[in-house]
Order: C-alpha cells, then structure tokens, then sequence
C-alpha cells in the first residue's frame, strides 16, 4: 500500500516545472492564476495544509500562525528572507520553516550592480529620452553622470550577497569596503580586498557608493535611519535590493528632494507593493531608479528556489531534518 501524500497548499504561481515536480511528488494544491491568498485563504491553507509553501507576499504574523491546524508540520518558504514569517511563534508550535539560501546570490548581486550603473550613468533616464522621441542629437555636456571607478563602495551586509557584489564592482575598479554585524574571515576578506569598518557611521560618511545587502530583522528595521542618512555626502548615492524596511523611505525621499544626495537606486520599498509617492514623483524627474522587486527574478534563480522547496519538503517527509532550516537564533 502506498503511502500517502501530504498536503502541500502553494500560495503563488510557481514555474511549470517546479509545479509538475510538485505534483508528481505530493498532494500539491496550486494557485494557476496567481492571485495573492487573502488572510482568509490562508487561514484556510494553515488549517488543512500539512506543507504550506509562501512567498514574501504572504505575511505569517503569530495570529495567524496560532490559526494552523495541528497537522501543519513544515512551512517552506520560497525565498531567502523570512521577514513574511514569525519563526518563533512556528517553532512554539512545533513548526519547522525553511527558506531558500544560496540560489540568488548572483542574481541579485547583478541587479545591484546593474542599479548602481543605472543611477551613475542615468541609463533608465537616457532609454527614455530615446522612446519618448526626445533626443535631439550629442552634445559634450549633456546627460552627464559619474564616473564608478576609483570610488568607494560601502556594502552593509557582507553575506553571500554583500561578497558577490563586492567582486562584480572590484572588476569595475571600486574600492570595497563594508559594516557587517560580525567580521569575516581573513582570508575572505582579503581575497576581497575589502575593508571593515566597526562603526556603520563613519562608514557612511566616507563612502561614494552604499549598497544595502542584509537581511530585514527587528535590529535592521530602519537601519538606514534618517540620521544615519544625513552622515552620507551629498554627493553619494544609496541603492537597496535587501529589504525596503531596512531604510528610512520618508527620510530618504526627503533628502532626495532637498539635493542632499545624488541619486537612489531601490529594487525594494517599505510597504510593497505601494510605493511611496514621493519616490514616484522623484522618479519621474530622473533622481531615483525604481524597480519592481525584481532583484532575483530569472528563469534559473526561480527553478533553482523551486528545486530548493522540494528537497526541504522531501528531506523532512522522509524523517530528517530539512537542509535549509530556519530557528529564530539565527535571525
């Protein structure tokens, strides 16, 4: 008699082959038209699903994980970050979480570089004047940007992220330097050539470029502070793909008016999917670069998440514990 398959409740449309995989695996229920789940649709998933597998849009607070049905053993998150998720009200209930580390590291890292480039070189800007029929020919002082080479790269959060970055902008001749909430190795560091700075304050105040790579947890909520803001030069400019939380978006948006910095590149935004209407409008006078939270968003980083769902979903059916396992201490 075969044994039967668990419940696996998906709340977003996930690529055809991850999907099919899943089907052929367990009792997968999917979400073809991918409409996000209301709260109502998951406290109906948390109380019938044996696996439920969410995304960052899907927001697991204690009330509603106090909501889960006692046969709801695993929670295996697709994606990286569980910010979405309260791990330790999971794991008070006898819940394992899972994310899926690893597998976005060099998408992301591309997309911070590539925001970077943008807001340097005012590429979203020029692509516009060219659709919008507005270019009337070169001109040796128009459309001018900033040179990246030989300026100071500060990267706060020196993870897989952080390092992926600091090599792709070392070949574009940055200096690296970063704050990270414990030092790395010795030889990673100096393989990176990189410099650590103790004080994220004096780290700012000296650096061209900042780039935010942590993670999103109660101590990085506005990390990016509107005073640690006023340290950057005026001169510099700020580019997010971590988390919009960890930055101060009305601090930000404030300086951005004001002149007091260069520019801002933000794949991420504090309360997604609103963008705060203020960025809108400097983004529509060319002074910051948007981007819809599409920092990881390729075909391989997407199936490679998918394959990562299932191994940790397989791996704790069959009694074992989970590869990408998440426990509040390591949050």
């Amino acid at each position: 008699m075969s044994k039967k398959k668990p419940l696996v409740v998906v709340t977003r449309k996930l690529p055809a082959v991850v999907e099919t995989r899943m089907r052929e695996l367990f009792d997968a229920r999917l979400n073809l038209d991918d409409t996000p789940m209301s709260q109502a649709a998951l406290v109906e998933a948390l109380k019938t699903a044996d696996v439920l597998v969410p995304t960052v849009t899907d927001k697991l607070d204690a009330g509603l994980i106090a909501q889960a049905g006692e046969q709801l053993r695993l929670i295996a998150n697709f994606g990286n970050g569980v910010d979405n998720i309260d791990v330790a009200s999971a794991v008070q209930r006898g819940i394992t979480v899972t994310n899926t580390p690893g597998v976005l590291t060099d998408d992301t890292a591309d997309m911070t570089m590539a925001l970077i480039l943008a807001v340097a070189r005012r590429i979203a800007e020029g692509a516009r004047v060219i659709t919008d029929d507005e270019w009337g020919g070169w001109s040796p002082t128009w459309m001018l940007g900033r040179r990246i080479t030989g300026k100071r790269l500060g990267i706060v959060g020196m993870g897989r992220i952080g390092q992926a970055l600091a090599r792709r902008a070392s070949a574009f001749g940055l200096s690296i330097h970063y704050h990270n909430r414990r030092r790395i190795d010795a030889r990673t560091e100096e393989a990176l050539n990189a410099t650590y700075w103790d004080s994220l304050d004096q780290m700012l105040a000296r650096m061209d470029v900042v780039s935010v790579n942590c993670p999103h947890t109660p101590a990085t909520y506005h990390l990016l502070s509107a005073r640690r803001l006023k340290l950057m030069k005026p001169d510099a400019i700020l580019v997010n793909t971590a988390r919009g939380e960890i930055v101060d978006e009305t601090a930000l948006a404030r300086m951005l008016e004001a002149g007091e910095l260069a520019g801002a590149g933000l794949d991420v935004f504090e309360h997604e999917p609103a963008v705060n209407p203020r960025l809108l409008k400097l983004a529509r006078q060319h002074r910051v670069v948007v981007l819809p939270h599409m920092g990881s968003a390729t075909h391989e980083g997407r199936a490679d998440m998918g394959e990562k769902v299932i191994v940790n979903i397989k791996t704790f059916m069959d009694g074992h514990k989970p590869p990408d396992r998440v426990l509040p201490s390591m949050l």
